[in-house]
């Protein structure tokens, strides 16, 4: 019986699996300049839906910074896709105001991501080097978290204490 059930479950999830490596997403940000999944093969992609009038969003934007920043040049990127109707100049405002690094991309909010249907803001997805989606998150996401999915080792300072750099 415990079989059969696996084999049920296996079988289910059998299209997320292989539709995961086909995940097609591209979008604007709001310089204007075009982002694709594809242009971030070989990295970690952490692609999180949020909006400005979200507490738990607005909570979780220093975490996303930290982790783009410290790993953006050869091992993940973080994405970051507006999914609400607000005029550019007010989410430009918006992303000086809460001094955003990462990319801000423009979500379509007539249709849902490619991804999957969104349950709540923020909604985070990880992608790995290979394309795949590899985890879903509905809520906040932590530096830590990110690098416990993606298995990126934190980063740390040479420097000893009592030494002399």
């Amino acid at each position: 019986m415990l079989t059969r059930i696996k084999l049920v479950v296996v079988l289910c999830l059998m299209p997320v699996l292989l539709y995961a490596g086909d995940i097609s997403f591209e979008s604007k940000d709001i310089a204007g300049n075009q982002h694709k999944l594809s242009d971030y093969r070989g990295k970690w992609v952490i692609v999180n839906y949020w909006a400005t009038w979200c507490p738990p969003c607005l909570d979780e934007i220093p975490e996303l910074i930290e982790y783009h920043e410290a790993y953006q040049k050869d091992q993940a990127v973080v994405l970051g896709v507006n999914y609400e109707e607000t005029d550019d100049r007010d989410l430009k405002m918006f992303v000086d105001e809460y001094f955003i690094s990462y990319p801000i991309l423009r979500g379509d909010t007539s249709r849902p991501p490619p991804f999957g249907r969104l349950l709540g803001l923020p909604t985070t997805y990880v992608i790995s080097p290979q394309g795949a989606l590899i985890a879903t998150k509905i809520g906040g996401v932590t530096k830590a978290w990110l690098e416990k999915v993606t298995k990126i080792k934190p980063v740390t300072s040479k420097v000893k204490i009592g030494s002399n750099p």
